[in-house]
């Protein structure tokens, strides 16, 4: 995933802030964003995290931002995506709906597994090539467990939290998950007791989720629709990358639709064929920087730069430095440069 990535913003994780004393602007500030970002839905991967890197500096420690901001978020403000989860039958379906349903709400996945009298439920990243803020993996993990207590109106608590980094306190953490908190695994997981996941939820409601259920489900259809257009199409633009620049139109008659159709179905998707085109660029770039054989001026004409000028300030955009530098210091001082 790269900093491109759209994601949604929760729509009350502003308004959660203020709860908690911490005024929006001085986050959006913080994390060295416009201000016009607290009235956007949609912001990038690289936005997204600066944001949690802010939460978490201006909370002071990283245990106390994990355990305050789930306790006073308002369930009606989630998406519908999570909002399903809340009215599940049990805790059981609002697990596995979360788990099904973040696939719409993208950095992070869950994989869950029962075994014997636990459920492990593991954090997995989807791809990201920023850094994780550490906050961000707590507070994934304490919602998960949030939306248990909420949904069966009963204080439950973790068997085992696991996380792969410092989390800060770590007894303002035990003391919020009941549990045993583990630094410096191989991953971040959260443990439940198997049988709390047969507990009903209080708040079940059959008649939202069956208005729920069918709109989650043709979006995730859509979002794989969507995901094989745009694979399809970088994969037509880097074989077509060679000498040149590859064409919409020739991109579009490949997969027998109009230019008009394509740039309306990427647009769609919140992106642009010029800016799969210039990422395609990028990540042939990066291959041929590590074949050792590949001069520079070569590697400029396999991905489309007559002019290797081009190339370069193409490549500083990209990586802030020139190809020469980057691949001394990604494949080594001895290979072949400019």
């Amino acid at each position: 995933m790269t900093s491109q990535t759209r994601i949604k913003m929760p729509v009350g994780f502003w308004a959660g802030l203020d709860q908690l004393g911490i005024a929006s602007y001085e986050v959006v500030r913080k994390a060295r964003l416009p201000l016009t970002i607290i009235n956007e839905p949609i912001v990038t991967t690289a936005q997204y995290f600066a944001i949690w890197h802010a939460y978490s500096d201006l909370i002071g420690d990283i245990a106390k931002g994990i355990t305050m901001l789930p306790k006073i978020f308002e369930t009606a403000q989630y998406p519908p995506s999570v909002l399903a989860t809340y009215h599940a039958r049990d805790y059981r379906d609002a697990l596995y709906r979360m788990a099904r349903y973040k696939q719409l709400c993208p950095p992070e996945g869950l994989h869950i597994t029962e075994k014997g009298e636990q459920c492990i439920i593991e954090l997995k990243w989807q791809d990201s090539e920023e850094p994780i803020p550490p906050i961000l993996v707590g507070i994934t993990l304490s919602f998960l467990l949030e939306l248990g207590r909420r949904g069966t109106g009963q204080q439950l608590t973790a068997s085992l939290v696991e996380f792969s980094q410092s989390m800060g306190d770590v007894q303002i953490l035990e003391a919020y998950f009941g549990c045993h908190i583990k630094i410096g695994a191989n991953g971040n997981r959260l443990t439940l007791y198997r049988k709390d996941l047969d507990l009903p939820f209080v708040t079940y409601n059959a008649e939202l989720l069956e208005i729920l259920t069918p709109a989650l489900e043709q979006s995730l259809d859509d979002q794989k629709c969507s995901t094989s257009l745009i694979r399809k199409v970088k994969w037509i633009i880097k074989r077509s990358l060679t000498g040149g620049r590859p064409d919409i139109k020739n991109v579009a008659s490949e997969l027998g639709m109009s230019n008009r159709t394509l740039q309306r179905r990427l647009t769609d998707e919140g992106t642009s064929f010029n800016h799969i085109l210039a990422q395609s660029r990028h990540e042939q770039a990066l291959e041929y920087l590590t074949n050792p054989s590949l001069e520079i001026k070569e590697v400029a004409f396999l991905v489309g730069y007559e002019d290797q000028n081009s190339f370069y300030r193409a490549f500083r955009i990209w990586e802030g430095e020139s190809p020469s530098n980057w691949r001394t210091k990604h494949v080594g001082a001895n290979l072949i440069n400019e």
